[in-house]
């Protein structure tokens, strides 16, 4: 099939690459030039794992083009992917503005048996929107819900080995149109209203957000009585009910999702007259756990951070990404900057003008006060902890990610602060 896709982002380069390799013919539209020039010479301007490989076999199969021009993109695909940013607005709702523009300037451009198709997280009712600003404008073309659930660092991995399809459709042979381009994956296929498709994505990340929160409270209350929160970890993810999954300490959500998705759902339940009081909740306690790993951070430095150096090992909002985008890690650098600690970062892929950035981990720590462990990155734990501990000036490592062996920290003479781990 002749797909087009609006948007060479995460979602889009790798929804592009993936239904290239399904056997579509794909032309990827993207308004930033150097972006479209790097991608033609086959350079990959983000990391993600086997995206690289997918992209160079799409393109050695010419299985796949790069505009810089929305309608050349478009020219004779019979469905045209939206993949556009919808950042948070100030008053939290999503800022449509992308989406909204790209469909204004394709409307007069594209055939009338063309389906628009929104990757792109929207909120509820904004598919019903699209189809009358498209009648509006004097176009047929039609428009289906079809969200995204691909976690960065392994998005490849999730592309093709989908835990579901959603497709949101007034028109059954719409919804089965889209359905069809990943038949041969054989995945469950949810076929429902645009409306629902949309809160279908609202609500997975909303309810993950929950879940991440619940996990790093309930560490904060462990800490507190003297209980180990990997144990308790252990023993209620071993329930088939709740499972581990989203089960891991750290610092707080972070990402191009969770942080805005769940303010933009408190914006849609306000919209229709209700307070999502359990959502605000979790937006206060994700909050308050990076200030929690910040005073930890300064009780491991003597009780004050002015002339102190921290090592922070990763930036990247997780492991296996070098995306930024609210990284727990960098909001929590600068709550320590803000009182005058000197922040000497680390991350095997990401790097950040926000701080200082040293070529290998052992560097970072190279007269270091405290070690923080913000992003759970294997290789951190292979970092000979003898080194560590001779090239750092203090003796405190924060690991805000429960990922060093408290034993092997010991060991070297070092003191292992972690969240809602006995002993600290």
């Amino acid at each position: 099939m002749n797909v087009s896709i609006i948007g060479a982002g995460y979602v889009g380069l790798v929804t592009a690459a993936g239904l290239a390799r399904l056997g579509h013919r794909i032309r990827l539209g993207e308004a930033n030039a150097n972006r479209v020039a790097q991608l033609s010479s086959g350079e990959v301007p983000i990391y993600e794992e086997g995206l690289e490989e997918l992209l160079s076999e799409a393109r050695s199969m010419e299985m796949i083009t790069f505009h810089s021009s929305n309608v050349e993109a478009v020219e004779e695909s019979e469905l045209v992917f939206l993949c556009l940013p919808t950042p948070e607005g100030e008053d939290g709702r999503a800022d449509l503005t992308f989406v909204l523009t790209v469909v204004d300037e394709l409307a007069g451009e594209v055939a009338d048996d063309t389906l628009f198709v929104v990757k792109s997280t929207v909120p509820p009712g904004t598919v019903a929107t699209l189809r009358k600003r498209l009648a509006d404008l004097g176009s047929a073309a039609r428009v289906a819900s079809h969200p995204e659930f691909l976690r960065e660092g392994r998005a490849v991995r999730d592309f093709m080995e989908p835990d579901r399809i959603v497709v949101g459709a007034w028109d059954p042979d719409d919804a089965e149109k889209v359905a069809s381009l990943y038949e041969a994956l054989g995945t469950k296929v949810i076929k429902t209203d645009p409306t629902s498709a949309e809160m279908i994505k609202y609500a997975n990340n909303a309810y993950l957000a929950a879940r991440l929160t619940f996990v790093n409270t309930l560490a904060n209350v462990c800490e507190a009585v003297g209980a180990d929160i990997m144990d308790v970890i252990d023993g209620i993810g071993s329930d088939h009910r709740i499972g581990p999954h989203f089960l891991q300490p750290g610092p707080g959500y972070g990402g191009s999702c969770f942080p805005k998705d769940t303010s933009a759902l408190i914006g849609v339940a306000e919209d229709a007259g209700y307070d999502f009081q359990l959502l605000r909740a979790v937006i206060a306690a994700d909050d308050e756990q990076r200030r929690r790993v910040a005073e930890k951070v300064r009780l491991a430095a003597g009780g004050g951070l002015r002339g102190r150096k921290v090592a922070m090992w990763g930036i990247a909002f997780k492991a296996g990404t070098d995306d930024v985008r609210e990284s727990p890690a960098l909001r929590i650098a600068a709550l320590l900057q803000r009182d005058g600690a000197e922040v000497v970062a680390y991350d095997p892929e990401a790097n950040s003008p926000a701080v200082a950035n040293a070529d290998s981990a052992l560097e970072a720590v190279d007269g270091a006060d405290v070690l923080l462990v913000a992003t759970e990155w294997p290789e951190f734990g292979e970092v000979d902890l003898e080194q560590v501990s001779r090239r750092m000036r203090g003796h405190r490592v924060v690991d805000a990610r429960n990922l060093l062996d408290p034993k092997r920290v010991r060991q070297v003479g070092l003191d292992y602060w972690g969240l809602g781990r006995p002993g600290v």
